[in-house]
C-alpha cells in the first residue's frame, strides 16, 4: 500500500471512531453539554437503565454538582427516555410506554390491558399484535427491549 491509501484508511477509520453515537433528538445537545462536564457523554451508552434508573442517575448527577438549568434538565430526561432508556414492556406502565415507545395514551394503555389479558410479552412480534402498534417504531427500538 502507498503512503496516500494508508493515510485514506487511517482517515476514514478515525472518521468512523469519531462518528456521533448518539440518535437525533430533542435534548441531545443538552445532553453533550452538561455530560460532557464530568465525564465523557458516550459513558451514557455504556448504562442500559429504565427511565426510572435513569431519573435516579440523572439525580445523583445533580447532587454531585452537574449544573444544567431545569428546562436542560427536562429536556436531557425526556431524551434519555425517548431514545436510550431500556424498555421492560412486561412491567412498565403505560405513562412510560408512551415515553419510551413513542405511543399515543390511548395505545399505551392497549399495550398494558393486553399485557394483563394475555400474560408477558415474550418477542417484539407479540408487542405488534397489540392493536394500534406501529410495527416500524417497534422495530427501530428492537435493542432496548426488556422482555
Amino acid at each position: 500500500m502507498t503512503a496516500g491509501v494508508l493515510t485514506a484508511a487511517w482517515t476514514l477509520a478515525v472518521a468512523g471512531a469519531m462518528q456521533d453515537p448518539f440518535p437525533a433528538g430533542d435534548g441531545k445537545a443538552q445532553l453533550v453539554k452538561v455530560c460532557s462536564g464530568c465525564h465523557e457523554p458516550a459513558i451514557v451508552l455504556a448504562h442500559l437503565q429504565t427511565p426510572r434508573e435513569w431519573a435516579d442517575t440523572l439525580q445523583k448527577m445533580v447532587d454531585l454538582g452537574a449544573e444544567a438549568t431545569p428546562d436542560e434538565w427536562r429536556l436531557i430526561e425526556q431524551y434519555i427516555d425517548a431514545t436510550l432508556a431500556l424498555i421492560p414492556v412486561n412491567k412498565a406502565p403505560a405513562d412510560e410506554l408512551r415515553l419510551t415507545m413513542d405511543l399515543t395514551s390511548d395505545v399505551a394503555a392497549a399495550v398494558v390491558k393486553y399485557r394483563q389479558a394475555n400474560g408477558p410479552f415474550k418477542s417484539l412480534d407479540d408487542v405488534k399484535k397489540v392493536a394500534g402498534i406501529d410495527a416500524a417504531k417497534i422495530d427501530a427500538r428492537k435493542d432496548r427491549f426488556v422482555f
